[in-house]
């Protein structure tokens, strides 16, 4: 597996595509990236020499990637909870921050679902037989 900027790149995959896995480099920037470097984008990147890969962590040197994009990102999020905004306190109570409605759906932000007061057919049963009983012996 080609190795730039301590990623593991797909070896099987076109350059272009591969080059994705990287956080931060996505498919629109992917082609300016390797256009800076003078690689072709349809060449599998098994196929790449460390001349080509050393030219594309060159290029890749003027993008904030990984770690860097990681960091400004937690530290945005971080300031908007710190003043108080709208936003951080979303992201604080973990809801969607953007508007979207929460009523129903926003299902990938707020977890599975945790119907309440509500119980199933045979905890139900169990229940009601505990009743039986006791109303038997007292």
């Amino acid at each position: 597996m080609p190795r730039i900027v301590g990623i593991d790149i797909p070896e099987n995959k076109p350059t272009w595509i591969a080059l994705t896995s990287i956080y931060g480099v996505g498919r629109k920037n992917v082609f300016e990236i390797l256009q800076k470097a003078n690689v072709e984008s349809g060449k599998r990147a098994k196929e790449l020499t460390a001349e080509e890969t050393a030219r594309i962590s060159k290029a890749l040197e003027d993008y904030k990637i990984e770690g860097d994009l990681r960091r400004e990102l937690a530290e945005n999020i971080k300031r908007l909870k710190e003043i108080g905004s709208y936003r951080g306190t979303r992201h604080a109570r973990n809801l969607p921050v953007r508007g979207q409605r929460t009523r129903t759906n926003a299902r990938t932000k707020r977890g599975k679902r945790v119907t309440i007061g509500a119980m199933k057919k045979d905890l139900r049963a169990k229940v009601e037989t505990v009743k039986k009983e006791k109303g038997k012996t007292a």
